[in-house]
């Protein structure tokens, strides 16, 4: 208790933690988009209980993977080489991730731009199972978790400030779930442009996983400048409705 407070009385460590409160938050964007489109497959009544029990689970793998930390720091270790690149087991997961991100999105994109085509390999239902969205979302909080936990070890080496910073951040989380859901729902473009992210994010997996560093500013800065982009064209069509209508 003593080495806590020792801890939480220098200005370093609240700097720390704000750094990683703020990155953790950030990173959890993605996760949250995912869960956000998921979720909104499902019947209202459970869409809430889905969005809770889908960041609930994100909080766990979190909190678990921190109790494990030594074994979190060996999933950066290399083990096998393909075609000279060598592959650590956090290379791996990145990669399954992203080759799941890229199909799903793919998938809803196909649904989005012909909801009623033939049935095909890309079909996917107006509404899926509980179950099915739960299963979808637990492998991506697996693979964002792993993410979210090795870039906390990479900017603190005190686990008191990684918890607080994670718990932090995934009630963030949970408390803009909701609203995100809703703004998605309520607006079609913008869930085209949520999938066009996914898309991108899943080949960034994809691309760190077989050793292409991608810087996350990068990333970031183009969501931020699509958002933006997309928020202008929102604004005009409700200023020419709103005319239309006067």
């Amino acid at each position: 208790m003593d080495a806590l407070l020792i801890l939480f009385s220098q200005p370093s460590t609240w700097v720390a933690l704000v750094s990683l409160i703020v990155m953790e938050i950030v990173l959890g964007i993605d996760n949250l988009v995912f869960i956000s489109i998921l979720t909104n497959k499902l019947p209202e009544g459970q869409r809430a209980r889905a969005r809770r029990l889908g960041i609930g689970l994100a909080l766990v793998f979190r909190l678990v993977l921190l109790a494990g930390i030594a074994w979190v720091v060996q999933l950066d270790q290399p083990f096998m080489e393909i075609f000279s690149q060598p592959l650590s087991i956090k290379d791996l997961i990145l990669i399954a991730g992203g080759l799941f991100l890229v199909w799903k999105a793919t998938t809803e994109i196909h649904h989005n731009v012909d909801p009623h085509g033939d049935n095909d390999v890309f079909d996917s239902p107006a509404s899926m199972a509980f179950g099915a969205v739960i299963a979808q979302i637990l492998l991506l909080d697996l693979v964002f978790s792993i993410d979210s936990i090795i870039t906390a070890v990479g900017m603190t080496n005190h686990l008191p400030i990684m918890i607080v910073a994670v718990v932090v951040a995934v009630g963030v989380m949970l408390l803009a779930a909701t609203p995100l859901a809703n703004f998605v729902q309520a607006n079609p473009t913008v869930v085209m442009l949520a999938l066009g992210f996914l898309l991108m994010i899943g080949m960034t997996l994809i691309a760190e996983g077989l050793g292409a560093h991608v810087p996350k500013g990068y990333i970031y800065a183009a969501m931020a400048f699509s958002a933006l982009v997309e928020g202008l064209n929102m604004l005009r069509r409700r200023r020419v409705k709103s005319k239309s209508e006067g």
